[in-house]
């Protein structure tokens, strides 16, 4: 069993990446088709977009998952196959009203983002591309129950293939058909984003088909199963989806955390601004700043998560002890591995900018200053992760809603008094507070105090600042003879710092011990082979 519970997070952690990955890479082509004026248009499609998927289904996979997998186990397999036909039929409508109301409510919802006198966009601007990425809704949650239907069974290979077509296909349609748009009909860039945004609908197409392949090989063995049903709790639909929201819910404000507080700087940023917005200030905040700070954030949270399902065992068996020990290292791990990758990247934040997009000293500042946000976007989701574990479910909506109010109540009086700092600034406090809150819960619920762990951040910050001065030391070199001022020469800034602060953090971290003790004896067998 346990070899079966690695094998399907290792495919689904790494069918994840790879996504995350691509969805990364693609932006610089993108960018470099439509231009710096353009991009953020893209952004202003997606927020909203996301923020209604996120309510739709983020916690369906999960909660489908839970529910079949719980049933399965109790040899009713019935259940759970009642549960697919009833929720694919619910998903359709859900997905259609979803649709719907992006569609028809996109106008008001333009309106809500962008000021009438916008210099940059128009509202009939932001509102197509709401229009054009709203289509996605219809396929989306429909596919989430499928994914879910088949983790019931431990069978991850379905959601891992998905998500990475879904992402192939997507990012094929959106790059080709800027292309088209833009070299061959000699159309605008706002219309090339009109069709970029409708590329998440081809996509979903894409996860779909994959799914349904998957469906029909494995539908055989799924009817044989039903078969061998030893027993059926005839569970009715209104109980069925009342069980499934309880699992739901928390997921789904796990999911909406960063979509809301994106939303609120949508909704505030470019009034609160003093300056005449010549420069898409809130396009390289929430979009291409955006995209470079969630690489650590996806580093760290694959590793970290993988320690979660002991919290719950510990929990269930009262045994505080090993839990205490299970939190002390998914908080070390989170914060060894996040706390370097961003430190590095905040070091060649200017490289990093020209060779996602272009030369910028405004982009390459906010991303400077965005970059430790990436920490707390890593800790809020697995606070609320060990949350979940200790059924303390119900303070994660609460401390989330805090944080976010803090956030909406700063945002102006911040931005006017610091710009894109402060609406970062803004973001910083109210994640803070949230997680702040989720530590709370733990220390009051679990009596959770780990000295251990107060040494060992201070250990890491430490190593840290050694591995800063390397870095900083090395870029400082290296522009001296090898200015960047071309991708190629930004990309070998960018490696030879990476390698020079990766090795000297390594190595510090290997002398000490640190690393050892927290990724183990395979680690320690291959280190005594480098003297160390």
């Amino acid at each position: 069993m346990s070899n079966n519970l690695f094998k399907g997070t290792a495919i689904l952690t790494l069918g994840l990446f790879l996504s995350k990955i691509l969805g990364v890479i693609y932006i610089i082509p993108f960018y470099a088709m439509v231009g710096e004026d353009n991009i953020g248009l893209y952004q202003y499609a997606y927020i909203p977009y996301n923020l209604m998927l996120a309510v739709a289904i983020s916690g369906a996979p999960l909660a489908f998952s839970r529910f079949v997998s719980k049933y399965n186990t109790l040899g009713d397999f019935h259940t759970g196959r009642n549960l697919l036909r009833s929720g694919l039929l619910t998903m359709m409508v859900t997905g259609f009203l979803s649709f719907l109301f992006l569609y028809f409510f996109a106008e008001p919802l333009a309106a809500l983002s962008i000021d009438k006198d916008e210099e940059i966009y128009s509202v009939t601007d932001v509102k197509e591309a709401i229009q054009w990425v709203s289509f996605a809704l219809i396929v989306v949650p429909f596919m989430s129950l499928l994914r879910g239907f088949f983790q019931g069974y431990s069978y991850m290979m379905p959601t891992a293939v998905s998500q990475l077509i879904e992402q192939i296909v997507r990012i094929i349609f959106l790059l080709g058909g800027a292309f088209v748009v833009i070299n061959l009909m000699d159309g605008s860039p706002k219309l090339a984003i009109q069709v970029a945004v409708l590329s998440a609908f081809v996509g979903a197409i894409g996860g779909l088909v994959v799914l349904y392949y998957y469906w029909k090989r494995k539908k055989p063995e799924y009817d044989h199963l039903l078969t061998t049903s030893t027993t059926s709790h005839d569970v009715s639909l209104k109980d069925m989806y009342k069980e499934i929201l309880v699992y739901a819910v928390p997921v789904v404000f796990l999911g909406v955390a960063n979509p809301l507080f994106q939303f609120v700087d949508l909704l505030t940023f470019n009034r609160a601004m003093d300056s005449a917005l010549d420069f898409d200030y809130l396009g390289v905040l929430n979009l291409t700043a955006h995209k470079l700070v969630m690489i650590p954030v996806m580093l760290a949270t694959g590793f970290s998560m993988a320690l979660i399902p002991l919290v719950t065992k510990h929990f269930t068996m009262n045994e505080h002890e090993q839990l205490s020990q299970t939190l002390d290292k998914t908080f070390q791990v989170l914060y060894f591995l996040t706390l370097p990758a961003v430190v590095g990247m905040t070091v060649l934040a200017n490289e990093l900018y020209h060779f996602f997009y272009k030369p910028s000293e405004i982009g390459s500042d906010i991303l400077a200053h965005y970059l430790p946000v990436a920490i707390l976007f890593s800790l809020f989701p697995v606070t609320a992760a060990i949350l979940q574990g200790i059924n303390q479910q119900k303070w994660i909506i609460l401390n989330l809603l805090v944080g976010l109010l803090i956030k909406l109540a700063i945002n102006i009086p911040l931005i006017n008094l610091w710009e894109t700092n402060g609406a970062i600034a803004a973001t910083i406090i109210g994640y803070s507070v949230a997680i702040f809150m989720n530590f709370a819960v733990l220390v009051t619920t679990q009596n959770y105090r780990s000295k251990l762990l107060v040494r060992r951040i201070i250990l890491i910050t430490a190593i840290n600042v050694l591995m800063l001065f390397a870095a900083a030391l090395t870029r400082m070199l290296l522009i001296q003879f090898m200015p960047a001022e071309s991708k190629l020469s930004a990309l070998l800034i960018i490696l030879i710092v990476g390698v020079v602060g990766g090795l000297v953090y390594g190595a510090i971290s290997i002398r000490l011990g640190i690393a050892q003790k927290l990724f183990g004896e395979r680690l320690t067998k291959y280190t005594r082979k480098f003297g160390f």
